[in-house]
């Protein structure tokens, strides 16, 4: 298949026409992997969707899905755009100021997550923050831990804990709490 002679002015219209040049009875991993392509070849990387959404706009117009081949590329895929927005070595959560870069990277996946109606991968953030959570609360817990790393990590998960139930308002809450008596005496 040659880039320059697809016609679709449109994404969605490309999705339509590859599928058609691949002439397949059912669609699934190889030909889901070469509309995102073609795609990315003639509209760039970042307007690629996922191969379920590709994969739901080609059943739309007819086509039969080999669903196990389907799920599974979507989830490899999905992986691979979680881990290429974020490393887990560039989330840092030892101290306080590495915490607060932290969940801004995470707050930044997390908006475009929302904006590209990314669901299962706005889910993989949740369970990541999640477990940092948790692993904060761990050290807070610990007795071999000293006492100030602990009384950090106590605050760093419940920076998290308010990250994950309210995102939108975390920044602001971040800003007063940093000027909160209990905060300043925590840091000094």
């Amino acid at each position: 298949m040659k880039a320059n002679r697809w016609q679709a002015r449109t994404k969605r219209d490309l999705m339509i026409e590859v599928w058609e040049a691949l002439d397949c009875e059912s669609v699934g991993a190889r030909e889901l992997k070469q509309i995102q392509k073609v795609i990315r070849e003639k509209f760039g990387a970042a307007i690629v969707d996922s191969p379920a959404s590709i994969a739901r706009t080609l059943a739309d117009e007819g086509a039969v899905l080999r669903h196990p081949e389907v799920l599974s590329l979507d989830t490899e895929w999905r992986e691979r755009e979680l881990s290429a927005l974020v490393e887990p070595e560039e989330l840092n959560f030892s101290g306080l100021a590495e915490a607060s870069v932290s969940i801004k990277k995470l707050d930044t996946m997390r908006r475009k997550f929302e904006q590209t109606s990314e669901q299962q991968q706005l889910g993989q953030l949740r369970e990541m923050t999640l477990k940092l959570k948790q692993d904060a609360l761990g050290i807070a817990r610990s007795k071999t831990v000293e006492r100030q790393k602990r009384l950090e990590a106590r605050e760093i998960a419940q920076w998290l804990i308010i990250w994950l139930q309210s995102p939108d308002i975390f920044e602001d809450w971040l800003s007063l709490r940093q000027q909160s008596p209990e905060f300043i005496q925590l840091t000094s």
